[in-house]
Order: C-alpha cells, then sequence, then structure tokens
C-alpha cells in the first residue's frame, strides 16, 4: 500500500503554532490535481475526524473547532499539502494524517503513517 510522507510533527506549548506537510510520493502516478486533500486527527480512545480538507480548486474546508486557527493550502507542483496550526491547544493533541482522494475513483483513496502533535506546557 502506498502511503503518503507527511512531517512536521512535535511538541509545542499551549497557544504555539506548528505547520505540517504532506508529499505525495511519485508511486501514486495520477494527477495531483485529480485528488481532494485532507488532514484528520486521531486523539487517544478517540474515533479519527475530518480536521481540513481542500479541493483541486482549492476551495477548503475545516472542522469548527479549529476554523480561525488552522490554515490548509496546497501546492500542485511539489505534490504537496500543508496545515499550518495557529493558537495550537492541548484538546489539539492527537496524531495527524494526511489523506489524498481521487475526485473520479474512490479506490484511490491514500493515507499517511501519522505525525504526533502535543500541545502541552
Amino acid at each position: 500500500q502506498v502511503r503518503l510522507v507527511e512531517s512536521g510533527g512535535g511538541l509545542v506549548q499551549p497557544g504555539g503554532s506548528l505547520k505540517l506537510s504532506c508529499v505525495m510520493p511519485r508511486a501514486i502516478t495520477s494527477t495531483f490535481n485529480m485528488y481532494t486533500m485532507g488532514w484528520y486527527r486521531q486523539a487517544p480512545g478517540k474515533q479519527r475526524e475530518l480536521v481540513a480538507t481542500i479541493t483541486s480548486g482549492r476551495t477548503s474546508h475545516y472542522a469548527d473547532s479549529v476554523r480561525g486557527r488552522f490554515t490548509i493550502s496546497r501546492d500542485n507542483s511539489r505534490k504537496t499539502v500543508s496545515l499550518q496550526m495557529n493558537f495550537l491547544k492541548p484538546e489539539d493533541t492527537a496524531v495527524y494524517y494526511c489523506n489524498a482522494k481521487n475526485d473520479h475513483d474512490d479506490y484511490q483513496n491514500y493515507w499517511g503513517q501519522g505525525t504526533q502533535v502535543t500541545v502541552s506546557s
């Protein structure tokens, strides 16, 4: 199973910032702009939840809990998607997963391995 490659997690104090990045590997040969890209997260003992998505036309959608604090962006030429996280709260602590869903083929749905984000003083 091909995986997306994430980076940028870590430990940060409440109120701080982190930026997550995700790149689509060359093994996925479909054109990057055929995919809606997204970030999801899963905290211990909880289900995985949507954080933000961005379409090929750069229409973005955010969970209510992060709207106004997080910004999702994409660079089609570099096949990357990023998540800028500001004003982080302890409840943002989770493993964050990158996702790519092909808009024309439901079978082309890829995930990253996850990156840990911990918000603590």
